[in-house]
């Protein structure tokens, strides 16, 4: 029998609204690049997503969506464990554990959580302890590493004070995560406000708003041209003008050309140009992904298949982990 002794990761996506392109850039890329090297669990966190209301059927179709997404983004299931969060009930058991440990002043700190509790007449007790789920998810499976995009790392940054939390009371039971960060496309903002972070949740609402992974080549374009830009026609990577700046970083998250490559090839043009170049950039980007998803569609039953596959795979290190913190705090 073998070890793998390779450095492990863990990230999830919610199956909350249509995929887009910053999380294919900001996440699922990158993760597709790092399989071969590192064992890596990648999760389609359903239980985050229940910390607002949702349509159960809704939500069931959207699962199954975003699981054929990262197939066609590049996630292989015979080099990944990939699973819903909620077939495995050892995140809510060491979520609940972890609750216990967790000051309610470390959560109440968190940026994400003031913002959508500002937005909302009635708050669940879900959404204030969303990043002690998260905590759970990623030390259950003693994570070395989290890749995310920068709006996550603050809830990394937390999980990794309650590990540490943990084992100063406890004993050392979990491995503390560092957060990794894609160098090109973290944060890519919304088209209609390039002052807000392109989000799921807003694009279900607002046109206009995201580059949708599975749109059409025309809605790509629509969006694109309808862009927020500057006034002024200077075409640079300046954070003093978000609508260019965001247009310029989405065209080098598309083409991996360098900054000053960029800005070259944009010198004395004009918005409708830089408009025109970054919509091809994106369909030619995105067009793969859209072929693979036609075709993993067309398979009946296949998802369903390596989804319970990887439950079942993620299942034997995910119980010896629950079994460990369970004897350490006296349970059991």
């Amino acid at each position: 029998m073998t070890t793998d002794t390779r450095k492990r990761v863990f990230s999830g996506i919610q199956p909350s609204g249509n995929l887009h392109i910053g999380n294919y850039t900001g996440a699922l890329r990158n993760w597709a690049k790092q399989q071969g090297d590192r064992d890596c669990f990648f999760c389609i966190v359903d239980l985050h997503a229940i910390t607002v209301r949702q349509d159960p059927a809704v939500l069931h179709k959207a699962t199954r969506k975003a699981a054929l997404l990262y197939l066609a983004c590049g996630i292989d299931p015979d080099k990944v464990t990939m699973f819903v969060q909620s077939h495995r009930p050892e995140h809510a058991e060491l979520c609940w554990i972890l609750n216990c440990v967790t000051p309610v002043g470390w959560l109440e700190r968190m940026t994400q959580y003031k913002i959508k509790a500002a937005t909302q007449a009635s708050i669940s007790t879900g959404l204030l302890d969303y990043p002690v789920l998260q905590a759970a998810d990623i030390l259950l499976y003693q994570a070395h590493y989290v890749p995310v995009g920068e709006d996550q790392r603050q809830h990394i940054e937390l999980s990794r004070d309650i590990a540490r939390r943990f084992n100063n009371l406890y004993g050392e039971t979990f491995i503390v995560p560092q957060v990794e960060l894609p160098p090109v496309g973290a944060r890519i903002m919304g088209l209609d406000d390039p002052t807000a972070k392109m989000s799921k949740s807003v694009a279900q609402t607002r046109a206009g708003h995201a580059l949708r992974l599975l749109d059409s080549p025309a809605a790509l374009r629509k969006t694109i041209r309808r862009a927020v830009t500057d006034p002024g026609r200077e075409i640079r990577f300046n954070p003093t003008r978000p609508g260019v700046t965001n247009l310029l970083t989405i065209y080098q998250a598309c083409s991996g050309e360098s900054q000053a490559a960029i800005e070259n090839r944009f010198a004395g043009k004009g918005y409708a140009d830089l408009k025109r170049e970054v919509a091809e950039a994106v369909i030619e980007y995105l067009r793969p992904i859209r072929e693979r998803y036609a075709e993993l569609s067309a398979e009946p039953g296949y998802i369903e298949a390596v989804l319970q596959k990887g439950a079942e795979k993620a299942g034997p290190l995910a119980a010896q982990t629950l079994q460990t913190v369970k004897e350490r705090v006296g349970l059991g």
